[in-house]
């Protein structure tokens, strides 16, 4: 395994993209005074939303803003929609929301703006955007695409390869799936055997399950890549059970306590790790801007770390790993 080569192509995908700043009209004295701005996570229950709430509470703090954080315990607009109703009802400044389907949240986003609350999107985006003050994510398609490069690596660039996880209409998991595939096409010998979706609340045991029944199909696979923590916790479980630890070779989206657990144990060889605090803090920043009537950045594209065994213990790297609490 290349883990020298792996660690400096982490270094290398260190680039912020900032697209299109525009100026808001200017907010009234009581809204600039204080602002108030709800976070509404993917969910509460995964450590990557969690460091994203702590970089958004810090900015507030910076700013002047009161940030009150919410979440659901599980991925799934039939319990981020009750949460973002009872928002709305308190009437905040501004919310930040992880939409956890880019289609049904919309309407309701596009209400809560027309109703004078200000809309930012963190992580997960919207497929209409026209009323957004600034949507700010990884740019989750290099990001599928880094996977792809550091997995052919692991894998000798042979061998069948397959995607675990990921609910179409999640624009995170969309967007990472195309740069997967697009680039896994530049390796003749590699044959990708397709995406193992999953459902919205399917969690670890699904991708458990997802995971089994690959191995099950294709018993020589030689890698995996797992789309979300949940995946690769799944993958985790599956793989050990099957007695593959090391055999398989495993690339995992996200770098929670758990997934770093599983690299250091040599179950997963790397995770591709996002800036989960700059993107809390970027989108606290736009939302306070939005309020206050300054410029505001309508895109803005946060970039990954890719975190090895080999490079774990940099501070520079080990920085990025999420947490559960503040």
């Amino acid at each position: 395994m290349k883990t020298a080569h792996l660690a400096l192509r982490g270094a290398a995908l260190a680039t912020v993209v900032v697209l299109g700043a525009t100026a808001c009209g200017s907010g009234d004295s009581a809204s600039t005074a204080n602002p108030k701005v709800t976070v509404i996570l993917g969910t509460a229950s995964d450590s990557f939303y969690n460091t994203l709430g702590c970089g958004a509470k810090a900015e507030g703090k910076k700013l002047g803003a009161t940030v009150d954080v919410q979440g659901a315990t599980t991925f799934d607009p039939a319990t981020q929609t009750p949460i973002l109703t009872s928002t709305v009802a308190k009437k905040p400044n501004a919310i930040v929301i992880a939409p956890t389907d880019s289609k049904a949240l919309g309407t309701p986003l596009k209400q809560a703006n027309e109703a004078g609350i200000k809309i930012v999107t963190a992580d997960t985006g919207l497929d209409d955007t026209s009323f957004l003050s600034s949507a700010v994510s990884s740019n989750n398609v290099e990001g599928g695409a880094e996977a792809a490069r550091t997995l052919a690596e692991l894998v000798g660039e042979k061998g069948k390869v397959v995607i675990i996880g990921g609910t179409p209409g999640v624009t995170t998991a969309d967007q990472r799936i195309k740069g997967f595939e697009d680039e896994i096409k530049k390796y003749p010998n590699i044959s990708f055997v397709g995406v193992q979706p999953s459902t919205p609340s399917g969690g670890v045991v699904e991708a458990a399950r997802l995971t089994a029944a690959s191995l099950s199909k294709d018993p020589d696979l030689a890698g995996i890549f797992s789309i979300s923590t949940p995946a690769s916790d799944g993958a985790n479980n599956a793989i050990k059970d099957a007695g593959k630890v090391g055999k398989i070779k495993v690339v995992g989206f996200d770098a929670g306590p758990a997934q770093v657990e599983q690299l250091k144990k040599g179950t997963v060889q790397a995770l591709i790790a996002q800036k989960a605090e700059e993107i809390g803090a970027q989108a606290v920043r736009q939302a306070v801007n939005a309020i206050q009537g300054k410029k505001v950045t309508k895109s803005i594209g946060t970039s990954f770390v890719s975190i090895t065994a080999a490079n774990l213990g940099d501070a520079d790297v080990s920085k990025y790993v999420y947490r559960s609490t503040c």
